[in-house]
């Protein structure tokens, strides 16, 4: 563990002012509810002060304030995540924090905390690089990778946590330190997979690939076929090899004139596909999947891997958005079909999106350097989100639910990036011995509680 600057306690406001080099936001102030404001419009944060962070110095001046002040803090990146919500807290926001550097030489990158998955595809993708980016380029690297970090690549190459060289954080004493996997840091375990509640991370080093293109995207059959497609879908996905990933869901989509005409206000049914080897290969695995029903769009070809947002076409704006997600030990028919009775076709549902995700793979493997990253054992990964707006958006919650209730006797656990769980309950992710351990970890880095973990929102 290496430390790069030294504590400085000052309840006096006007001396953050001083110390920090971005902008320090009060309710009263013009640009306060801009700054707090996120990917999810349902939640709405609030601080007694938010502090936009440019470099690691300005959050250790906010968290020094903080603590000097008897102030809880969280960090809000690029808004996927949720941070401490009330008053009695700091907020730093670390969006200006845009640094990269890229050693094609090493395949190793190095990202500031506001860096999202979009930016490092721009850097890497001139070099045939990637990192194990997730469904969407528009979540943020940091909080998508504490958290593990699930990929549509993930099944040849595990979780992006597993590839961290390196952590830089403020920890709750106000301390810039660097932690990394030779040192056998107790931090460095904790914040791959615990995430929360350990330091504000400012930057993260991490190894790349060599992988300019992939075979990917995806098949939308009608709804009306939901029953045939998830079912076929459920005998054929765990026989694809490692270097193929894929999920099903069943959308719910507006009637927006951005989609393709043919899915615009429709429910349909999803299949995303990727493979990394030779597309012809990639084609015949796929081919059984293409007799499962009527399809409306298929969008299905080799794609740079900077452009595997084209794999799930995840919304790409703020939305408001609640969730739930569960990992399934098996996906037999009898889940199917209590899946579909809660959120097939016949169903009026205000959720947006059922996935289930085929994991296993490196996934499951043990990974170089341990860390505590959840859901290994799992086979299959759930999640749901609602949009809690509208006709139907009061009942959300009671969908989501019904979904995890539906698949009740087929799950254990679930990621902790798609949990959508509170704080509580999240708790509950990890085995004894590892909440033990972690608990432990962060007393002993923060025992006065100045780093409260946030509850988790999908971050990927």
């Amino acid at each position: 563990m290496s430390i790069t600057s030294e504590p400085l306690d000052s309840t006096d406001f006007d001396a953050l002012l001083t110390a920090v080099a971005g902008p320090v936001l009060i309710p009263a102030d013009e640009g306060y509810t801009g700054e707090l404001s996120g990917f999810n419009l349902a939640a709405i944060p609030a601080a007694d002060v938010v502090v936009g962070a440019t470099n690691a110095a300005d959050v250790a001046a906010a968290v020094r304030y903080a603590r000097s002040n008897g102030l809880r803090v969280s960090a809000r990146a690029t808004g996927h995540g949720s941070p401490i919500e009330g008053r009695g807290t700091v907020v730093v926001t670390t969006s200006r924090m845009t640094e990269i550097s890229v050693d094609p030489v090493t395949r190793t990158a190095r990202v500031g905390a506001g860096v999202r998955w979009r930016d490092v595809a721009a850097a890497t993708a001139p070099h045939g690089l990637t990192g194990l980016v997730g469904s969407s380029s528009s979540v943020g690297v940091v909080g998508y990778t504490l958290g593990g970090g699930l990929s549509p690549l993930g099944r040849q190459f595990g979780y992006a946590a597993d590839h961290v060289r390196s952590i830089e954080l403020v920890t709750a004493d106000g301390i810039v330190r660097t932690v990394d996997a030779s040192a056998g840091s107790d931090l460095f375990w904790a914040l791959l997979g615990g995430r929360d509640g350990f330091g504000i991370v400012t930057a993260l080093e991490f190894e790349l690939f060599d992988l300019p293109t992939v075979y990917g995207g995806g098949i939308f059959f009608a709804g009306s076929a939901a029953g045939d497609v998830l079912h076929a879908w459920r005998e054929w996905a765990p026989s694809l090899p490692e270097e193929a990933g894929t999920s099903v869901a069943i959308l719910r989509l507006p009637p927006d004139p951005n989609l393709p005409p043919p899915l615009q206000g429709q429910l349909a049914v999803h299949v995303r596909y990727t493979h990394t080897g030779d597309p012809a290969t990639a084609a015949a695995l796929l081919a059984p999947m293409r007799s499962a029903g009527p399809i409306l769009l298929e969008n299905i070809d080799v794609l740079p891997t900077a452009a595997l947002d084209a794999v799930h076409m995840d919304p790409p704006g703020p939305m408001p958005s609640a969730e739930r997600g569960c990992l399934l030990e098996g996906f037999p028919a009898s889940a199917v079909d209590a899946l579909l009775a809660v959120a097939g076709p016949q169903v009026v549902s205000p959720l947006a999106i059922v996935e289930i995700r085929l994991l296993g793979g490196r996934l499951r493997s043990p990974q170089r350097v341990p860390n505590a990253v959840v859901g290994r054992d799992g086979a299959f990964s759930v999640i749901a989100i609602g949009v809690p707006a509208g006709p139907l958006g009061d009942q959300v919650g009671e969908h989501l639910v019904a979904v995890d209730n539906a698949l009740a006797t087929h799950s254990s656990g679930a990621l902790l990036n798609f949990s959508g769980r509170t704080s509580a309950e999240r708790d509950a992710l990890w085995s004894a011995d590892q909440r033990t351990r972690l608990e432990t970890i962060r007393r002993r880095h923060d025992p006065t509680g100045v780093l409260r973990p946030a509850d988790p929102t999908i971050v990927g």
